[in-house]
């Protein structure tokens, strides 16, 4: 769904209408936020389809196009524009994210008597550098909501203390972030190539860039000099696209298999070409490393690193992240990722990581910030679900 013009002057004739059902609107402070407003808006779906999202926030962070949810870019903060826009899209319930205040778009939302909530709150994004005191309109703004998910401890004192928020639900969750979704596999195969498999060690390219390819084959050589037992699975980013690969792979000399041709892997294969759509799911769960491609090359973006995470896997990832760095920085930090630069690094990192217990330490990393993730999501969906519920009821 396109967004809508930017501006003040935005006629309702120029706007998408309004949707037939309830109305979540989601207000992002950052691309980040922008992110989780698309996994909520999924799960919002999956759990009643007639709720629709619409999103706003500043153009540079606001998705293209995206088919889950309703675009607008935040109208101004006046009186006459915020009037405009509640009454077009007339929300159900607003879930307003971090902090970037709008005192007027707030007070027109709130006059409408919809829910206001207040999520992933952090004081940092609450108060501006230089304020000695909260000015009088933030106050009156952050008073307006029934409900806030607060980030840390120390930004429900904040709230309480120094707002006074004495009676607003303030609930202590952690910072809120896009979930890590397992993908669907199937399960015969995976039964099948446990077993073929069991013992050796295992490492995924995934979403590898032809441009990467070469590295990746470099590094694998000198990981089988230490390792000569190791399986490399290469997922390419365009699996329709795959005879650069066939013909790196048979340069290379290594003894490879193509999954789309039906050919299972044997002791003395060293490489599976994983040339199939939809089956990432079953090569996250088979490999417990995974260097996530589309990354090492100049001008690249990356690749999610929650696929890995969801499915307990050691992330390996280069520096061409720009789209999910906010992501990468969370697992790093955490111990569950590790950043890679060319083949000796990449070489190196799978050579380290390759031991069952340096692996199973960086996936159960992966694993926590994943569900901790899932778990302040739910919090969310519940929080929404039950507010509109009580609407309906009234």
């Amino acid at each position: 769904m396109s967004p809508a013009p930017a501006g003040t002057g935005e006629h309702e004739a120029d706007l998408p209408s309004r949707p037939e059902g309830e109305v979540v609107w989601c207000h992002a402070t950052t691309r980040t936020h922008a992110d989780v407003a698309l996994h909520l808006a999924d799960r919002l779906a999956n759990a009643r389809p007639d709720i629709h999202v619409l999103l706003t926030g500043a153009p540079d962070i606001l998705p293209q196009e995206p088919a889950s949810v309703y675009i607008h870019p935040t109208p101004a903060d006046t009186s006459a524009a915020a009037q405009a826009f509640v009454s077009h899209w007339r929300p159900d319930l607003c879930v307003w994210t971090a902090g970037d205040l709008k005192p007027a778009i707030l007070s027109a939302a709130h006059r409408t008597g919809m829910p206001l909530y207040l999520v992933d709150a952090d004081e940092a994004r609450l108060t501006q550098p230089g304020w000695r005191l909260l000015p009088s309109s933030s106050r009156t703004a952050l008073r307006r909501f029934a409900f806030i998910m607060a980030r840390t401890q120390g930004t429900e004192t904040f709230l309480r203390r120094r707002v006074g928020l004495r009676d607003t639900t303030i609930r202590v969750t952690g910072a809120l972030r896009e979930e890590s979704k397992p993908l669907p596999y199937n399960e015969s195969d995976h039964e099948e190539l446990t077993g073929l498999l069991r013992g050796r060690p295992i490492w995924l390219a995934a979403r590898l860039h032809v441009d990467e390819l070469s590295t990746v084959l470099e590094a694998n050589e000198a990981v089988i000099g230490m390792s000569h037992r190791v399986l490399l699975v290469i997922a390419p980013a365009d699996p329709d696209d795959t005879a650069p690969y066939h013909e790196a792979l048979k340069a290379s000399g290594m003894r490879y298999i193509t999954w789309s041709e039906g050919s299972l892997p044997d002791e003395t294969t060293q490489v599976i070409l994983a040339d199939t759509r939809g089956e990432l799911g079953l090569w996250y769960r088979i490999s417990p490393i995974c260097f996530m491609g589309s990354s090492l090359i100049a001008g690249a973006h990356g690749s999610d690193p929650n696929e890995p995470a969801a499915h307990g896997s050691a992330i390996l990832y280069g520096p061409n992240i720009r789209t999910y760095l906010a992501a990468y920085s969370r697992f790093a930090e955490a111990g569950a990722a590790r950043i890679v630069r060319d083949v000796h690094t990449l070489a190196e990192a799978v050579q380290r990581v390759i031991p069952p217990d340096q692996s199973a330490a960086m996936a159960h990393a992966a694993w926590d910030v994943a569900t901790q993730s899932a778990a302040v999501m739910d919090q969310l969906v519940d929080a929404i679900l039950t507010a509109l519920d009580e609407r309906t009821v009234t």
